[in-house]
């Protein structure tokens, strides 16, 4: 793991809010010079703690859609019926994100459609070809509540004075 400073911190907070930000307004922001601070910033890159500059899609602005989570129970817990499961899954670009989960359920999936037809035959998809379900639960989406920023901070160990 990286040592991060709380500069590096501080970058990784500005731009967790706002991707877009010119090198030189984050060097501002970061109390820093450009070079430094640009620095960093490759460096931070580099090691894999920034991994991509995304933009964050209205979606109800473009196009009718629907939004389900889904809770996976799998028929068993052999490694290839896991890895079975998890190719299944890539195969889908409905599937949004999908993580394997410690306790009741083994998978969450965050499906995003056009409408609830197309998401289910998607799972029947998914069903037919024995991708490993023993059971599913289908929850659907009626309005975001919140979407949040990481709390770095929060994240990290206290940092002494001195």
């Amino acid at each position: 793991m990286i040592k991060l400073d709380d500069r590096d911190i501080k970058i990784l907070s500005v731009l967790d809010r706002e991707g877009r930000i010119s090198k030189t307004e984050l060097a501002k922001r970061v109390s820093l010079s450009a070079t430094p601070c640009g620095e960093r910033l490759q460096r931070l890159e580099k090691a894999g703690i920034i991994s991509a500059y995304r933009a964050e899609i209205s979606l109800k602005k473009i196009a009718a859609h629907v939004e389900v989570f889904v809770m996976a129970e799998l028929e068993n817990h052999r490694v290839e019926t896991m890895q079975g499961f998890e190719r299944a899954v890539e195969r889908y670009d409905e599937i949004v994100n999908c993580w394997a989960l410690g306790g009741g359920y083994d998978y969450l999936l965050h499906v995003v459609c056009r409408d609830i037809d197309t998401y289910q035959r998607m799972i029947d998809q998914l069903l037919g070809e024995g991708a490993g379900f023993a059971r599913y639960f289908t929850y659907v989406v009626t309005k975001p509540v919140k979407s949040g920023r990481i709390p770095f901070e929060a994240l990290l160990p206290p940092r002494g004075k001195g």
